[in-house]
């Protein structure tokens, strides 16, 4: 059994403090060396919040208040600024997903690259600069020498996108965090950007924590995949198994919603209603008043993440799930 590369432990994200809303309330997972860790929901269910836990870049008022991060069995949410900088960009690095403002618009892509590149690797700047065309080439620039002598405008949204991912390989990451990578993206550009990081991946058996509300880039791409609802995990397994038998009523309306070839449907399959603030969730499980199949234990007490066989957790009072 391989160690995790990274370890989330009941951790807890509050607005304004240790009595504010949570945000995030007692998650729980882990992500090995080489795999695609997804993370999906909708927009409020925790997901961006959870990246930024991560790699300890949250704003005011949100704030850590229970619960640990471990990273290669070291715990780094307490860690003392100075150190959480050497590891942010260097051992865990970040993919954003609008590659227009993640890059200076005044600075050439060769600049970009290389600035990073000498911040994180004892290189000079002409091994540096070596270094960035090579990491353009890897993912798929072509002309990568005189690229880099390009600004950010020069490049079209796909491009951009691939020299994110090469400003976020170039400080030789073991841990990536994707932010929604390919929302801006056109479909078939999409298609190629999710190709590009599931090839990487295997490549450099590094590890990936893939953000996205879309379950079919988690189907493409992801090796488990956690369902968040609400800030709490709601579904984990294997991709492979909550696709074809998920035990959350939550994760059964998002995999129903999926557009299929051939359906034949007027309409696809939607989970009525919509996610509820972080400040008034309801009692019991905070998914019941959208549920379709709420028991009234739902509504008067909030089920943990049980196994439900195959490596599944899920957070729901019925047996064996929807």
């Amino acid at each position: 059994m391989q160690a995790p590369l990274l370890e989330l432990r009941d951790l807890t994200v509050r607005l304004g403090g240790e009595s504010g809303p949570a945000v995030l309330d007692q998650l729980s997972f882990n992500a090995a060396p080489g795999e695609i860790l997804g993370i999906v929901g909708e927009s409020g269910a925790g997901k961006s919040v959870t990246g930024a836990a991560i790699l300890r870049v949250m704003t005011h008022p949100l704030r850590q208040t229970a619960g640990e991060i471990r990273f290669e069995g070291v715990r780094i949410d307490t860690l003392p600024e100075a150190q959480m900088q050497r590891l942010r960009g260097g051992s865990i690095a970040m993919i954003f997903q609008d590659p227009l403002t993640a890059l200076n618009p005044v600075f050439t892509i060769g600049q970009q690259l290389v600035q990073t590149i000498r911040h994180h690797l004892p290189l000079s700047a002409t091994e540096a600069r070596q270094r960035a065309a090579q990491l353009l080439r890897e993912v798929g620039i072509p002309s990568a020498e005189e690229r880099l002598s390009s600004y950010p405008h020069e490049f079209s949204g796909g491009m951009r996108q691939r020299v994110v991912i090469a400003l976020a390989l170039a400080g030789e990451p073991r841990l990536i965090v994707a932010d929604e990578p390919t929302t801006a993206l056109d479909v078939s550009i999409q298609a190629q950007i999710i190709a590009l990081l599931v090839a990487l991946t295997r490549k450099r058996g590094m590890g990936v924590i893939l953000i996205t509300h879309d379950m079919g880039v988690i189907a493409e791409a992801a090796d488990r995949v956690a369902v968040l609802y609400a800030g709490r995990l709601a579904e984990l397994g294997s991709v492979a198994e909550v696709l074809r038998r998920p035990r959350h009523p939550y994760a059964q309306g998002l995999i129903a919603a999926i557009p299929r070839i051939g359906a034949g449907l007027e309409m696809l399959p939607q989970i009525p209603g919509t996610m509820p603030r972080v400040d008034a969730l309801p009692t019991g499980c905070a998914f019941h008043p959208r549920c379709e199949r709420v028991m009234p234990v739902c509504r008067r007490e909030r089920p943990d993440p049980m196994p439900r066989g195959a490596g599944t957790l899920a957070a729901c009072w019925l047996e064996e799930g929807a």
